[in-house]
């Protein structure tokens, strides 16, 4: 075997080592997971604005802006609630802006902003503790603040430095859909 082999065969078992620590960490806290998500159902599960996408993973649409909610175990006893908002991608961020959004970061009541340089994207965040112990209100409060923040703050951002909404992003790729379908049913008559 060679050195380059070798160091393949032990990147493989390293990352398979990781995925089962990952599966092991899920196992011992399935119980806060289920609970945590028992209680974002019940809680929200009514709202015509919220929907189940999979399992630990559920979505809010305020306005323009959609909040993702994870679900993400965390030890044996608790599990993580993530409220998430892409609130603008393809951004140009400047320093300017940088400073405005920490600034607004000192005011927020819950999450804060954030940006990733891959796909130049705004971003607001915010973890409450799941498991038995998820308080219902709390939770809402936590959500309808980013839900509400993120449908004002994308417009703002978009004319501030560009790019594009959730919303918009989600609307281009039903069109683009849309006429892929179209296309492809070709133009001729069925006889």
């Amino acid at each position: 075997m060679t050195a380059v082999e070798a160091d393949a065969l032990d990147q493989e078992q390293g990352e398979g080592r990781e995925v089962k620590k990952e599966e092991k960490r899920i196992e011992s806290s399935q119980a806060a997971i289920e609970a945590t998500a028992r209680v974002i159902e019940a809680t929200l599960g009514k709202s015509k604005a919220f929907r189940k996408v999979e399992e630990r993973l559920y979505v809010v649409r305020q306005g323009s802006a959609y909040v993702m909610i994870v679900i993400v175990p965390a030890d044996r006893r608790r599990a993580i609630v993530r409220l998430a908002a892409q609130v603008v991608t393809g951004i140009e961020m400047t320093g300017e802006l940088a400073l405005r959004l920490l600034r607004l970061n000192t005011r927020l009541r819950f999450g804060a902003f954030g940006y990733q340089k891959e796909g130049k994207v705004v971003t607001l965040c915010h973890s409450v503790l799941g498991g038995e112990t998820l308080d219902p209100e709390e939770l809402v409060a936590a959500l309808e603040d980013m839900a509400m923040l993120a449908d004002e703050y994308d417009d703002k951002l978009v004319k501030a430095g560009g790019g594009h909404r959730m919303q918009d992003l989600l609307e281009d790729e039903a069109a683009a859909s849309l006429r892929s379908q179209v296309w492809d049913a070709g133009t001729e008559w069925d006889e």
